[in-house]
């Protein structure tokens, strides 16, 4: 049995530096350990160790636009990234709706052995929002399917809304929403504001996002379905979220934040280069701001990336044409260090919160976002907290290069990536 040693990490950033000894896929020992009793060696230097980081909402294209990602780089990205599981969105081509497509993603990702990757499924036939996908067969699959979203479109008919939170209800599952009201959002391309005003941009309001997330908060509580809200964009959402969470059916209601909503504003727009365009569209200095604070105090409970990568085809091209998605798995840690950590919203404990133990509870992992302390998994995340490093979209392991990062100098980054005691990533290289 493989035993690896983790020499001289702060887990969670405290106190002095320990050894972590692990065993097989278990961390068996923290204090002083024999190094000779290793099979290796991994250097800490005092630096931050937490959990495996776990991504709600990732983007791995496969299959069908196997030209913008595929599982195996996307595996990669996130080893690279700290991540030890990722949840693939469903809108691929074919759209994964059913045991099939959910189960053929799911093998994939143990084929490639890097991250534990689990498929999301279709809440909706083809995403087409009329009639509910196979979701009592995509649970019960060998991919064991519990998270289901249209992600990429709004689930906007509140009956079949209704219809997917009392079913999953039955087997402990979870709808994940794309909160966008369809009928205020045709042919936007820009947050509604001054900006998108200037620029000549359609605009994309925030009532468009919010009507949805209040009316669906309203469902959870009446089915006691659970919800989740993908990539909250705005203030106003953020404060009806912390109306909700302030109810008693609080428990049935979670919410994300990309990182590229707590950093990136809609000021970027100016120059009109289509690695800015996304979906919810990058807002307000305020909301910003907001959002920021609404995941410090938890009533924003995770980050997930909304990693969306694109062939060049598709992001080199006009603003109009222009697919909405950026890059987000190598860069998530970067961006909460710099808005989070190093404003003193969040510490390293609050990062374990917010990128690896939150996620893992609403998703119903249990080897995942465990404590760091003997007799628990080793899936977990070196992190060096005062390295400064510039984002080069070209040296990231995506096949897509559309990062929005591009050229930005960033603070933290992940050392090493663990994933059940194996070391998957190590300074920068993937370990197969």
């Amino acid at each position: 049995m493989t035993r690896v040693l983790l020499n001289g990490v702060r887990p969670y950033g405290e106190g002095e530096p320990v050894d972590v000894l692990i065993e097989g896929e278990t961390i068996v020992e923290i204090g002083a350990s024999p190094q000779a009793d290793a099979d290796e060696i991994v250097d800490g230097g005092g630096k931050v160790l937490l959990p495996g980081f776990v991504d709600l909402h990732t983007h791995l294209r496969e299959p069908g636009r196997e030209d913008a990602e595929t599982v195996e780089t996307g595996s990669m990205a996130a080893a690279l990234g700290g991540y030890t599981a990722v949840f693939a969105m469903a809108n691929t081509d074919p759209v994964a709706d059913n045991a099939v497509i959910t189960e053929h993603v799911w093998r994939r990702g143990r084929e490639v052995g890097l991250v534990d990757v689990h498929p999301v499924g279709a809440v909706t036939v083809g995403l087409g929002g009329e009639k509910l996908a196979e979701l009592g067969t995509m649970r019960h699959s060998a991919a064991e399917v519990r998270v289901f979203s249209d992600d990429g479109k709004c689930v906007h008919d509140p009956l079949i809304m209704r219809r997917a939170l009392e079913y999953t209800r039955s087997f402990g599952g979870l709808v994940a929403q794309h909160a966008e009201e369809p009928r205020l959002t045709a042919g936007a391309q820009a947050h509604e504001g001054d900006n998108a005003a200037r620029l000549g941009l359609a605009g994309w309001p925030a009532p468009a996002e919010e009507s949805i997330v209040a009316r669906d908060c309203l469902l959870a509580g009446h089915t006691g379905g659970s919800l989740h809200v993908c990539h909250v964009s705005t203030e106003g959402t953020a404060e009806i979220l912390r109306w909700w969470k302030s109810r008693e059916a609080a428990g049935q209601v979670s919410a994300e934040v990309t990182p590229h909503h707590l950093l990136l504003t809609d000021e970027r727009l100016s120059t009109y280069d289509p690695v800015n365009k996304v979906n919810p569209p990058l807002r307000t200095d305020a909301d910003a701001e907001a959002l920021r604070r609404a995941l410090a105090d938890g009533t924003v409970d995770c980050v997930a990336t909304d990693h969306a990568p694109h062939a060049a085809q598709d992001k080199d091209c006009e603003w109009s044409t222009a697919k909405p998605g950026m890059l987000g798995l190598q860069t998530a840690l970067a961006i909460v260090t710099r808005t989070m950590v190093r404003s003193g919203l969040l510490d390293w404990r609050g990062v374990a919160r917010v990128m690896s133990e939150r996620p893992a509870e609403i998703a119903g992992l249990t080897g995942q976002g465990r404590p760091i302390a003997e007799g628990e998994p080793a899936n977990l995340a070196l992190v060096d907290p005062e390295a400064e490093w510039t984002v080069r979209a070209a040296e990231l392991a995506s096949l897509g290069q559309n990062s929005p990062f591009e050229g930005m100098r960033l603070p933290g980054r992940v050392v090493a990536t663990l994933l059940r005691g194996q070391v998957t990533a190590h300074e920068g290289k993937v370990r197969r």
